[in-house]
């Protein structure tokens, strides 16, 4: 049989009505048979167009309170036959079954209803059976029928049906199944992660993606899974690279920690900060931020806590920088920042991020949750005979949130709520602070009376060692290691103070 069919009769029971109507105009010009129930058969008789109800067909009534309606043989099999087959053609006039050429079916909001924090009967009532086996079955005999399951669909339909008099073609109705598919197993995945506790099995759907420029180098391709429109408003700028995705994440993960906190600045490049500091401006926390390190800013990505105003836009636009990020901008801020045609300007919204974080490893994946754990003063003992001063204490809480957003191992170096250094990635955490400690003084800063935060702990006292002869003079580290003391006695012996969190942040 030929590869193109003509629609001569459709089955339309949809939840969204929105945009239906020119399709059920169109396809009564074109002389088709329409099948419909409940609401959707209303909503066509009202545009004044013939319809058929599903009862007459199976002579059956819609029972349950709605809850079983199309699940009939005579209505599957109207989807499921093959004309081509032989026994089924006989079966099909021996049952007196109407064939289905076009099913136009939509399922039950169950997402929206468990976001809105319905009560479970609600939420349950909202899993459909009817539409969703309407949906596979007429997918799975795609060469004979076509599967319409999302409004977002219905212009496909229309420009199709228009153009060649309700024809379709096999690729065409392979194209609408491929689609009808997704959205079942998108549907069925967020059915079973609200259902499960206890089972330990990974199920993740997301149909919303974005094709990017190219991956993390132009030979790779590139893709982003998710609703950045949810996330952020872009006001300027040129699309967001897979790099650029990656700063902004590591950006913004890091700004949540001091979201609340006074006017704050960070600046990042490939995905750690390399500068950052808080201020009672935000042009001053930008201009201390920036001096951490104004070489490695070129190119990085910028996120500010607070709304960035003209004073502090005339500054940052005097760097080259990808990104730019703040809850608000000041119209004359915005002026001044949009100067630069490819500059990517976003304000962030209040969204719930991901409790776990999701990784390619080997054959399989690696899940954990995320690091949700900030150091706080309560969590902190004092390893050492001396303790830190309030100053003291501040600027070591406020590193170790910085160096839990640092990739290991790493060290951390701050004083007045300035980051000073990091040493990023090392192998070795000595080699991560003699980074840390060239780099502050490559930079002017003078480290006598600053502070130092460590993912991890010392497995020897090297470490605070070299940090005391640096001009170091207090340590925040997790604490743990069979060696402490040997830390601990030195700073004892040197009038370096040092606090243990009790928490490890490796990041990797």
């Amino acid at each position: 049989m030929s590869n193109s069919k003509t629609i001569k009769s459709a089955l339309i029971s949809v939840f969204h009505k929105d945009g239906l109507e020119p399709i059920v105009k169109k396809l009564n010009d074109l002389g088709v048979t329409i099948y419909s129930t409940g609401g959707t058969e209303k909503f066509i008789k009202d545009l004044g167009i013939n319809v058929v109800p599903v009862e007459d067909v199976t002579s059956y009534p819609s029972i349950l309170g709605g809850r079983v309606k199309t699940l009939h043989p005579k209505v599957f099999g109207g989807i499921l036959n093959r004309q081509d087959h032989d026994g089924d053609i006989a079966e099909m006039e021996e049952y007196q079954i109407p064939q289905l050429d076009l099913v136009i079916v939509d399922l039950y909001p169950f997402e929206k209803t468990v976001a809105s924090g319905a009560p479970e009967q609600d939420i349950i009532e909202k899993i459909d059976i009817g539409g969703i086996s309407l949906i596979r079955a007429a997918a799975k005999n795609f060469k004979d029928t076509v599967i319409v399951s999302s409004m977002e669909q219905y212009n496909d339909l229309l420009t199709i049906i228009s153009n060649s008099n309700g024809a379709t073609s096999i690729s065409e109705r392979k194209k609408f199944a491929s689609k009808a598919f997704n959205i079942s197993s998108h549907y069925d995945t967020a059915i079973f992660n609200y259902f499960n506790e206890d089972e330990i099995v990974y199920k993740a759907s997301e149909t919303t993606s974005k094709v990017l420029r190219y991956g993390e180098n132009p030979h790779q391709k590139g893709y982003f899974f998710g609703d950045l429109d949810a996330m952020f408003d872009k006001l300027h700028g040129k699309e967001l690279s897979y790099n650029n995705l990656l700063d902004v994440d590591a950006a913004v993960n890091l700004m949540n920690e001091f979201k609340n906190g006074d006017p704050t600045f960070a600046v990042l490049k490939h995905n750690n900060a390399c500068g950052f500091a808080q201020r009672k401006t935000i042009k001053e926390a930008y201009v201390d931020a920036l001096a951490g390190d104004p070489v490695s800013a070129f190119g990085g990505v910028l996120i500010a806590n607070t709304i960035i105003d003209k004073e502090t836009a005339s500054e940052i636009h005097k760097l080259f920088c990808e990104v730019v990020i703040a809850p608000a901008y000041d119209a004359d801020a915005l002026k001044v920042l949009k100067g630069k045609k490819n500059r990517v300007i976003l304000i962030q919204k209040e969204v719930a991020l991901p409790t776990e974080t999701v990784r390619t490893a080997l054959n399989g994946l690696l899940i954990q949750d995320k690091d949700n754990k900030t150091d706080v003063i309560e969590d902190v003992t004092y390893a050492t005979d001396n303790k830190p001063s309030e100053s003291e204490l501040e600027d070591l809480l406020f590193a170790s949130k910085i160096c839990k957003h640092t990739k290991s191992n790493t060290i951390v170096l701050t004083k007045n709520k300035q980051l000073f250094a990091s040493g990023t990635g090392q192998t070795s955490r000595v080699d991560a602070l003699r980074h840390a400690i060239e780099k502050a003084t490559s930079f002017g800063f003078d480290l006598n009376g600053s502070v130092m935060a460590s993912d991890a702990f010392f497995p020897f006292p090297d470490c605070v060692e070299i940090a005391d002869k640096a001009g170091i003079k207090s340590v925040i580290q997790p604490g743990g290691s069979i060696k402490d003391q040997l830390s601990i006695d030195y700073c004892n012996e040197h009038n370096v103070s040092m606090i243990f969190t009790g928490t490890r942040h490796f990041k990797h």
